[in-house]
Parts: structure tokens; sequence; C-alpha cells
């Protein structure tokens, strides 16, 4: 509550801004939770709780939804001085009509009967929207996405292209991207083409973005075509899905993220780097909650990249 009137007179102004949330996870077919362990049960949550205590167990399959919201809102005492916990209490104020000043676990049976109902009125993605506020919703497709089925105006399309970048070496991910493609990858000439066509689908539905996830230990680096042959083609004889030779494989990396970041000059995308996690950290953290942000935040190795492409945002 603002008690201050100049406060309070921002705040409702502030209000009146449509949103843009540039990044997020939805399913653009499905966009809205269906029952309140749609929401519990993202890491943002099941993170805490499992850090306060709760068995992990609690987040497998086989545990009945209720079951597992149960079990979080049990820990949830036990992180109440954190912002999510502070957001779900405004989820439930402002979506459920929650009227107490805490959630605690006596208050589960009501929320989850009137998450239920509510969650399962036709219009309920329209009433999320208009009580947001929200105007656009950026997403994150994978590469080979059909890109169909969903107003892209709202849920706006970004190419997301970790697999392409880390994970070329698996014939799965090189068998995924010729269907996407038509293009069978083995050299630098047809890498290219693949990677363009995959751009010329995302921007014809409406792609804003190319995004990327790396560890706070890559240094990109412009690569000779030559080498950047002898790496796809060792790559290709191996054909086991091996990361093979640490050499080639960083020569591989950077040669493909070199050409993505071409390809956004190309064709007028952002390139979104998140930069700075040690994935699977914490071995036995639940499912995306055993990551650590690393603090090397310089981004002093990015000063060839930025500076070879000045005009990509």
């Amino acid at each position: 509550m603002l008690h201050d009137p100049l406060a309070q007179d921002l705040y409702v102004e502030i209000c009146r801004i449509p949103l843009i949330d540039c990044h997020t996870h939805i399913d653009p077919h499905r966009p809205t939770a269906r029952n309140l362990d749609e929401i519990l049960g993202y890491h943002y949550y099941t993170e805490l709780a499992h850090s306060a205590g709760m068995d992990p167990s609690s987040l497998r399959g086989r545990t009945e939804p209720r079951e597992r919201v149960r079990d979080i809102l049990y820990h949830m005492n036990r992180f109440d001085n954190t912002a999510q916990y502070k957001w779900f209490l405004e989820i439930a104020r402002a979506f459920l009509d929650f009227q107490g000043s805490r959630l605690t676990l006596a208050d589960c049976t009501w929320l989850c009967d009137t998450a239920d109902w509510l969650m399962a009125q036709p219009d309920w993605e329209e009433q999320v929207l208009h009580q947001s506020n929200m105007e656009t919703i950026f997403l994150t497709n994978d590469f080979d996405d059909p890109l169909e089925g969903f107003d892209t105006k709202r849920y706006v399309p970004c190419l997301r292209t970790d697999d392409l970048v880390f994970q070329l070496h698996r014939p799965e991910i090189r068998q995924r991207l010729a269907r996407a493609t038509g293009v069978e990858v083995g050299d630098p000439p047809s890498l290219r083409r693949a990677l363009a066509t995959l751009f010329e689908h995302f921007t014809r539905r409406g792609a804003r973005g190319c995004a990327l996830s790396l560890p706070p230990d890559f240094v990109p680096a412009a690569v000779p075509e030559t080498t950047l042959s002898q790496s796809l083609a060792e790559m290709m004889a191996a054909g086991s899905g091996a990361l093979g030779d640490v050499v080639s494989s960083r020569v591989r990396i950077q040669g493909t993220f070199w050409m993505l970041a071409e390809l956004c000059g190309e064709f007028k995308l952002p390139f979104t780097l998140m930069i700075g996690v040690n994935r699977r950290v914490y071995e036995q953290g639940v499912f995306q909650g055993q990551d650590l942000f690393d603090q090397r935040t310089s981004l002093i190795q990015y000063a060839a990249l930025f500076n070879a492409f000045p005009k990509v945002p």
C-alpha cells in the first residue's frame, strides 16, 4: 500500500503503460496456467522449496498436482522473505481474489479449487492479459518450430540457437536441422545455407530476435573457413555424437556462433546473449535449478564481436 500521494500517482500512471515481456518460455498454444501446479511447479519455486527442505520426489511426474502444490506451500513459510513469495501472494490476490495477508498450508484447498474454476474459463487467457496490461510476449522457440497456430503479433517468435552452437555434433540435432531446412550440413557453405533458411523462416513469421545462453568462459572469434571446414569434416567423420577433439569442437562452436552474428546483421535481428551461467553445478538440484551464475561480468572477451558487428543490437 502506497501512502505518499506522489508515489501513488506515479504508480497509477506506470500501471497504465502496456507491458512487453522480452523473454518467456511459455507455450503460445497454451499460454496460461491450467492449475496452480503449473505456476508453483516452475523452477523459481521448486528450487526454493527444495533448498528449504522439500523432498525432490514430490516433483516427479507420478505425484498428484495438488499434493505437489501442498508440499510447496508447506515449505513456503521458509522462503517468505523472497521476491518469489511476494509474486505468488500478488498472483493469489490479483487473480484468485485471495484476501489474506499471508499464504499458508491451510489455504491450499481453497486456492486450488478457485484456480481450477477460474483457469478453466474459456476466456481466461484474455482475462490474464487484460488484467496484466500485457501487450506483447516474446517467446523462446526451438530452431525447428513451425511457428504455426498462434498470433505472432501477440506472441513474438525468437530463434533459440543453443543446440545449433553447442550440440551440432549430435546426429539427432543435424537430422532436425535437415528436416527443418532441407539442407544436409557437412561443410561451412551448407551450414550457412541451413542457418540462413532458419532466419528466413523465423523472420517471415515475425521473429524479433535470435537468442543464445553462453557459459562464462566462452570467447567469440572469427574462424577461417578452411579451419571450420576441417572441424566440420571431423565432426561428420566421428558420426557417433561424441563431442570430439577439444580444439576442433571449439572451432566449430565459435564458427557457428560467428555465422549467427553475421546473419543477425543481414536479417536485422537483435542477438540476445545470456552470458554467465555455469550449467549443472548443483547435481542434486531440481530440474532447471542446478545452475550457478558466474561473477565474470566485464565482457572483455566479447570485444572482437562487438567491434565486428556494431549495428547488431
